[in-house]
């Protein structure tokens, strides 16, 4: 399963140990533990998960888990920012500020294509919600409104017509309205089937 890009804060924790060097140093023993964690939060929950349970899964001691994040809040933030990740790079597909139709498609576009290769992540999102609202509320990052300006304002320039505007706003809330479904009611729906039907569906709005 294809993973995202992780989140890196900066600290004492990320000097990498010594039994950890090489190729598979602390960068990659960090990617190993967002991955197990990110499995046993899809599986039975944030909230019924403890780091004893994510250290089992690797063979580790929890202060091995501990040498890399302060708290189990840490681990699920990283999650979370890999999602404010797939935003950055789906703006990063258009040059900015362009706000025309077929700007707005394409990005539209590279959001769909997050369905498949991030399939995990939003799943995470959509079991975990409460827990990612409290916690996105004590540590809110300013990038995470780069895409809601962008949207805010593309739906408010006037030198595109209402009707496109219009077509806009309902291409953006399906994608968005998918997304937050994908870990819930389209569970067991295959991405590709996922993807392929709303691009027919945003083709013939």
């Amino acid at each position: 399963m294809t993973r995202g890009v992780s989140h890196t804060v900066t600290s004492e924790r990320d000097r990498e140990s010594p039994a950890e060097g090489g190729p598979t140093g602390r960068a990659g023993t960090r990617q190993r533990i967002l991955d197990i964690a990110l499995d046993l939060f899809i599986a039975q929950g944030y909230d019924a998960t403890s780091i004893r349970q994510i250290a089992d899964g690797l063979g580790f001691s929890k202060a091995s888990i501990y040498y890399h994040f302060a708290s189990k809040q840490d681990i699920l933030m990283a999650l979370h920012f890999r999602l404010h990740q797939i935003g950055r790079d789906a703006l990063g597909t258009i040059e900015l500020p362009a706000t025309s139709p077929e700007a707005w498609m394409a990005l539209l576009d590279q959001l769909i294509n997050q369905i498949l290769e991030y399939h995990d992540l939003f799943v995470l999102q959509e079991r975990n919600r409460t827990a990612i609202a409290l916690l996105h509320k004590e540590r809110h990052v300013s990038e995470h409104d780069l895409l809601e300006e962008w949207v805010h304002s593309a739906l408010s320039n006037q030198e595109i017509a209402l009707r496109d505007r219009v077509r806009m706003a309902c291409g953006f809330k399906a994608v968005m309205g998918l997304l937050d479904l994908v870990g819930d009611v389209f569970s067991e729906v295959p991405s590709e089937a996922l993807a392929a039907l709303l691009r027919e569906r945003l083709m013939t709005s």
